[in-house]
């Protein structure tokens, strides 16, 4: 099986998405514009080489095009609870989501997958403030 690689690495998002090619581009900037709405006080970064999105300060998601496929994660237990049955058509791998080059996820699951990585975050930064 061929292995699936990454595309040329810029120092932004933008730059990043512009050295897609067009399907791979398109496919992200959805997803992209889904996860700006979903948390609109964020920031994206280029983080371990691909987009990212933090917010406060705190890493939330990211994303990346590959050869066959695009990816978004982290897929936690707490983000696979929260979008129930809303993954099943999608391949889980450990914790990244794969979907289709030529076609992006769900708006709505996107959004799903943001809200509850940020509410994972506060629950840990809440748990650490309490000593725990």
């Amino acid at each position: 099986m061929a292995e699936t690689k990454r595309p040329a690495l810029g120092k932004t998002v933008d730059e990043y998405l512009a050295a897609l090619p067009e399907t791979h581009r398109a496919t992200l900037e959805a997803v992209r514009k889904a996860i700006k709405a979903a948390a609109p006080g964020g920031t994206e970064v280029i983080s371990y080489q691909i987009p990212a999105y933090k917010v406060n300060g705190t890493g939330v998601v990211w994303y990346a095009a590959f050869t066959n496929h695009c990816s978004i994660y982290p897929v936690t237990d707490g983000v696979k609870a929260a979008c129930e049955g809303s993954t099943a058509e999608f391949k889980v791998v450990k914790s990244t989501l794969q979907f289709p080059v030529d076609r992006p996820l769900p708006a709505a699951l996107v959004k799903k997958i943001v809200r509850a990585r940020i509410a994972e975050n506060e629950e840990k930064k809440a748990s650490k403030r309490k000593g725990g």
